[in-house]
């Protein structure tokens, strides 16, 4: 089975052009797939012009389907409008395995679904982690559980991230494997020369919005530019927290401290990073954050949030951690500002390339499909007694679900052989009509068309025989048929 190249759908509504997280990991994981030699194909929505099919760098093939984001770059769940397009293109790459990306897109869920109910092997990556008691974490948990029900294997990328993974689906352990991100660390390198430290730069990108604990670095900014008056920030970001920031910069003055970026994008992320000392990470949950690995590449001492799997990402010595509290931030900063002179980047970013690998993560997750395809296939009946457990109501809500699934499935399978059978009649009739007016004109041609000899060709003669076999005088026989 190491040998074993398989043909994977890599499906979610979150990929390029869009940036962010999963859109990072689903790329390099794919790019690194490719280089095994496995055949991957990205399934997505339509991103304004971008729609239909396209190749990207190393062969990488990206179906963008015709559908405009609903809420949040996220479709508009249809539950089975989708099965006839995942089914073509289930059915035209030769799919052997579907690997679906985060629990908030809707995509994700509805091909996972429809790819068990035509018999694939299917692997459910979870970036994220969801609450328990807030409406829309309960909803969310509860379409988790749904989908997770019966998927073959499931990935974390952190081991909190596994325990809250579990706890809101009730999938069970031995079937979640974390792998964790990673970073491209030949594109994040630290600057050529080792930045003084007369002033000292403390960078913030981000989304700014409350997840992101925009609302902690409206307090914790104007304290530590009082304390510190060499200390400059640059914000990097954009969302609907910013007008907060902007007012606080009013608030305080600090216009000439604090430099607010607007969003940035991906390609310039290194270049706003080497300007810095420090990278300020100031989420309230976080699953696992790679931009503390593009900060930590590019040789930036780390001060993050001590939230969801963050504690997992970088050695003690590269993070200080704080409580999502701002006087406890602010002592963390302090407390950076005073080992920086200790960190030299060139050796971070050394050790950042043995840490985190791309490729690394890419035989990990060949490992998990690997496991997900010896898996025994299940009967219908097997499959919806995994849906009646979800719940007394919710279950069987989600069996009746499957059940319509299964019947369109059939009833797509059966239109298209008719579809197949009659494009193949009317071929055959093709033929059949082109085959007799082949013919039809052939012999015409031969029988009412008087041939020349061609050129080159000398003509003989006719030769009128005076007798015939038996003696008589064929003279007279000759003349009657002769041409007048």
């Amino acid at each position: 089975m190491a040998d074993l190249k398989h043909r994977i759908l890599m499906v979610s509504d979150f990929f390029y052009p869009n940036f962010g997280g999963v859109e990072n990991h689903i790329y390099y994981l794919s790019q690194c797939l490719l280089k095994l030699g496995h055949k991957v194909v990205v399934l997505t929505h339509a991103y304004g012009n971008r729609s239909g099919v396209r190749y990207m760098t190393g062969g990488l093939k990206a179906y963008y389907v015709p559908w405009r984001p609903f809420l949040m770059q996220n479709t508009l769940p249809t539950f089975y409008g989708t099965f006839p397009i995942i089914r073509t293109v289930l059915l035209r790459e030769k799919i052997s395995l579907v690997h679906g990306h985060q629990a908030f897109s809707t995509l994700c869920h509805e091909a996972l679904m429809h790819a068990r109910t035509m018999g694939y092997k299917v692997v459910f990556t979870d970036h994220s982690l969801y609450g328990f008691a807030d409406v829309g974490s309960i909803h969310m948990n509860k379409v988790l559980q749904f989908t997770l029900a019966d998927v073959t294997r499931a990935i974390c990328v952190s081991h909190t991230s596994k325990e809250n993974t579990v706890l809101r689906s009730g999938l069970p352990p031995e079937k979640v494997f974390v792998i964790p991100n990673a970073v491209d660390t030949a594109m994040f390198k630290p600057a050529p020369e080792r930045l003084g430290h007369n002033e000292i730069v403390i960078v913030v990108i981000s989304r700014l919005v409350y997840r992101k604990g925009a609302d902690l670095l409206v307090e914790v900014i104007p304290e530590v530019c009082r304390l510190y008056p060499n200390v400059h920030f640059i914000v990097g970001g954009d969302g609907p927290k910013r007008v907060r920031l902007e007012e606080m910069r009013e608030k305080h003055s600090l216009q000439d401290r604090v430099e607010m970026l607007g969003a940035v994008p991906h390609a310039s992320v290194r270049s706003v990073l080497i300007s810095g000392h420090i990278f300020l990470n100031s989420s309230l949950t976080e699953a696992f954050c790679i931009a503390i690995l593009e900060a930590a590449s590019c040789g930036l001492l780390t001060v993050s949030t001590r939230v969801g799997g963050v504690p997992e990402v970088l050695p003690d010595d590269m993070i200080v951690l704080a409580e999502p509290d701002p006087s406890d931030m602010v002592r963390a900063i302090k407390k950076a500002i005073s080992i920086l002179p200790k960190i030299d980047p060139q050796v971070m970013h050394d050790r950042m390339k043995r840490l985190y690998n791309w490729n690394d993560v890419a035989k990990r997750t060949e490992i998990v499909y690997n496991r997900a395809l010896k898996c025994s296939d299940q009967s219908l009946l097997e499959r919806l007694s995994r849906y009646l457990s979800c719940g007394a109501w919710a279950g069987k809500l989600f069996c009746l679900v499957m059940i319509i699934d299964y019947l369109l499935w059939r009833l797509l399978e059966l239109w298209q052989a008719r579809i197949v059978f009659l494009s193949f009649s009317v071929l055959l009739v093709f033929i059949l009509f082109g085959s007799i007016n082949y013919l039809n004109f052939h012999v015409t041609y031969l029988l009412f068309v008087p041939h020349q000899p061609a050129k080159g060709i000398e003509e003989v003669p006719d030769v009128v025989l005076p007798f015939d076999q038996d003696g008589e005088n064929m003279k007279d026989f000759n003349e009657s048929i002769a041409p007048q």
